[in-house]
């Protein structure tokens, strides 16, 4: 008999507050490191100063799940019959267990996700009644915002829930709400950019079969084996990211996972995170269409890097605040057009920007990693297969990043971390700190 995902996460839970305990009695006093002033005005780059243990970006390895890189991630977890890539599911399971699932554990997380994939009649009208110009990170927002009529978390907190049983109907939100998104997700699409018809789920499908079929693309294997990989590779990227601490801020407050996700939406909409893949796509296509043709040549690309440069802007999709190398994520979107669409022109023009690019901004001198980022490669994958409307794209990443958030919001409350509230200070202080001294 398989054992539910929820009973897994039920017997870890002592193991890892005894954990925790541990570190917190052994170590509570320890420095984990120095906060600057530049910090504090700098966003509060580096600073050490949260619990994120689904994942660990290290600065030359990568991303880590739960200790997994990338390539492990791909090798090691199940995949559906006839597909090349894992599933959302079966990270979804890495993420909450730190356990690689067997096929029939994964299969039990796409059979539960199916069997809660509907949606209240009051938000299906909600969404198709926002005009078409609303942004879709809009509407998506709104949607999650309206899910939370049904949060469990809420009732059994207005009902006098003790604190040690706040992660259940945690869970139980967070499953809902992955169920969920595809349904969302994809009625937005269909209702901006296409013709308003919406399908349903197959309870015989995984969930990014069933997402790629509601989109449209169902069709296309290769397709939903892209939506398999975008969606497990997006999902997490440690705690720090404006998404994911936005999710982990809110949460702390003890607002139930739609309120605590529909903020982290409102934080991935910005363009200096989520809409950062969309941004690249733009100026890889007004380039093209300066250069007047969808190949331009080495010299030509590296002219235009130059040019975007010398005229104060950055070139999109290059660099990292934490990584020193070409990021894993963008290495296995290229690996994937590489086996399907190598003659893609799109992709070939990005395939010399991957061998330009750092030299040039090498050569700038400004750019501490010149290496591309994921966001350089995954809006040219997307078009290939014809879903083109680049306004949508962060909604995409918006349903991968729940995998990941969710996951650490169910630790968060079966550990009971606290509020977060940290310290802040005047500009006035801080002088004044450093003129006594």
């Amino acid at each position: 008999m398989v054992t539910s995902l929820k009973q897994r996460v039920a017997e870890l839970i002592p193991e890892k507050a005894a954990e925790v305990k541990e570190v917190k009695q052994k170590y509570g006093d320890r420095v984990l490191g120095e906060t600057t002033v530049n910090m504090a005005y700098g966003g509060m780059r580096g600073i050490k100063g949260m619990v994120w243990d689904t994942s660990l970006l290290d600065a030359d390895e990568g991303i880590r799940f739960r200790g997994m890189s990338i390539p492990e991630v791909q090798a090691a977890l199940p995949k559906p019959a006839g597909a090349t890539e894992t599933t959302p599911e079966a990270l979804f399971w890495l993420l909450l267990t730190g356990e690689v699932p067997t096929a029939a554990q994964a299969q039990s997380v796409t059979d539960e996700l199916n069997a809660r994939a509907s949606l209240p009649q009051f938000v299906t009208d909600l969404i198709d009644r926002c005009p078409n110009t609303l942004h879709p990170m809009s509407q998506f927002a709104l949607a999650v915002n309206a899910l939370q009529h049904d949060s469990l978390f809420a009732k059994a907190y207005h009902a006098g829930i003790s604190r040690s049983e706040y992660w259940g109907p945690v869970f139980e939100d967070s499953l809902n709400l992955l169920a969920k998104l595809p349904l969302v997700a994809s009625r937005i699409y269909r209702n901006v950019f296409q013709d308003g018809k919406h399908g349903e789920i197959d309870q015989a499908a995984d969930y990014s079969q069933n997402f790629a079929s509601l989109l449209g693309f169902g069709e296309s294997r290769e397709f939903a084996d892209l939506m398999r990989l975008y969606l497990v590779i997006h999902s997490d990227h440690e705690g720090g990211n404006v998404s994911a601490h936005t999710t982990h801020l809110v949460g702390s407050a003890l607002s139930d996972p739609y309120l605590s996700f529909a903020a982290g939406l409102n934080g991935l909409a910005g363009p200096l995170h989520g809409l950062a893949n969309q941004e690249v796509l733009r100026w890889i296509i007004d380039m093209q269409q300066s250069i007047g043709t969808e190949t331009p040549t080495e010299d030509q690309i590296r002219d235009y890097c130059w040019s975007t440069l010398n005229s104060g802007r950055v070139v999109p999709g290059y660099g990292h605040a934490v990584l020193r190398k070409t990021d894993p994520r963008y290495m296995a979107q290229r690996e994937f057009a590489l086996k399907y669409l190598p003659n893609d022109p799109l992709f070939q023009t990005v395939s010399t920007l991957y061998k330009i690019v750092p030299g040039v901004l090498t050569e700038h001198g400004k750019t501490k990693n010149p290496w591309p980022n994921v966001d350089a490669h995954s809006g040219v994958l997307l078009r290939h297969y014809g879903l083109v409307e680049q306004d949508y794209y962060t909604v995409l990443f918006g349903v991968s990043r729940a995998f990941g958030v969710l996951s650490q919001l169910v630790w968060d409350r079966a550990l009971g971390f606290s509020i977060e509230r940290p310290k802040s200070l005047t500009t006035e202080s801080i002088r004044k700190m450093f003129e006594k001294k």
